[in-house]
């Protein structure tokens, strides 16, 4: 009988030690392998799920880019966990062995930048708009936190690592016969939104300041977001590589569907303020005619219009 309960306890000890070396492994292959496509001669992209962030898909959920010039490569936006950002480098390196020179994190929202730790032995410089680095110090623990209880193990090795290098308002790239244009935006998306535009082949990286299917998230000022919608069409690019959703899309027709969101949005805010209703009723409300044109509509709306009526009420009548 002791026989017999020493054999269990091996036998459930091995098991414990199986469950614990399988438990990553298997957030590992939960993903689906991570694609690279070329969309522009140089010039790749890898679209993101149009989902929430999870276990399930360890944060892939938006979109990033790589521009490899004759000298250097660029990364833009680095996924949302490490193991996210080192598939990330893995599909880069079969593409090219050329170093890379600049990372560039379009804003601060985990989805774009908690991969950047696999890039850090790269020898890469980090770049972002010049609020970027605040953004990360007053926003970073509590994104991990916030983060870790609902992914577990798949945010495991995640660090915050913020940009050397920042964009106060234009910057020039060079990797080498292709220079990159770097803008800084005034608090739209985010507090430290920034796009990328490659001269060679006119793509733009816009990150999340284009959504495409995926409802546009406000974390930043409904108005600033809504002016930039209307500025950004002056950008002299030929195709567009949005935060989220299908990309390339063609530029500057791929605002649209953004521009008139905001719009409405805001259009419905303001009248709900005229007549006196609470903010808990307007976001019920503001925005519900777009609902079936956009995914995660109910996950963000009813938070986009919260944050809409707090800057709206403030208006001059």
């Amino acid at each position: 009988m002791k026989q017999e309960t020493l054999l269990l306890d091996s036998i459930l000890r091995c098991a414990l030690a199986l469950v614990a070396v399988a438990a990553p492994l298997a957030v590992a292959r939960a993903a689906a392998p991570f694609s690279l496509r070329e969309i522009a001669p140089g010039v790749y992209a890898h679209q993101g799920q149009t989902s929430l962030m999870s276990r399930e898909n360890l944060g892939d959920i938006a979109n990033l880019g790589a521009i490899v010039g004759d000298e250097a490569v660029a990364v833009i936006d680095t996924g949302g966990s490490l193991i996210e950002g080192r598939a990330f480098l893995a599909a880069l390196r079969e593409k090219t062995q050329k170093p890379i020179r600049y990372v560039i994190n379009t804003h601060a929202h985990p989805d774009h930048t908690f991969g950047n730790g696999a890039f850090v032995e790269t020898g890469a410089v980090f770049v972002g708009h010049k609020n970027l680095p605040r953004a990360l110090a007053a926003r970073g623990d509590y994104y991990l936190a916030a983060f870790r209880a609902q992914m577990g193990d798949a945010l495991d090795g995640v660090t915050i690592v913020a940009p050397t290098l920042t964009v106060d308002q234009s910057l020039t790239l060079d990797l080498g016969g292709r220079k990159l244009l770097l803008q800084a935006w005034r608090t739209a998306h985010s507090e430290c939104d920034l796009t990328i535009l490659d001269e060679n082949s006119g793509v733009l990286f816009a990150g999340d300041l284009l959504f495409l299917q995926h409802v546009p998230v406000v974390d930043g000022s409904l108005l600033g977001f809504l002016d930039i919608a209307d500025r950004l069409a002056s950008i002299p690019a030929r195709q567009v590589v949005a935060g989220h959703g299908p990309m390339p899309a063609p530029w500057p027709k791929a605002l649209d569907d953004e521009r008139a969101y905001l719009s409405r949005l805001t259009a419905d805010l303001r009248a709900a303020i005229k007549k006196g209703e609470s903010v808990a009723a307007a976001a019920k409300e503001a925005g519900a005619e777009e609902r079936g044109k956009w995914r995660l509509f109910d996950d963000y709306n009813a938070r986009n219009a919260t944050a809409g009526f707090a800057e709206l009420e403030w208006e001059a009548p």
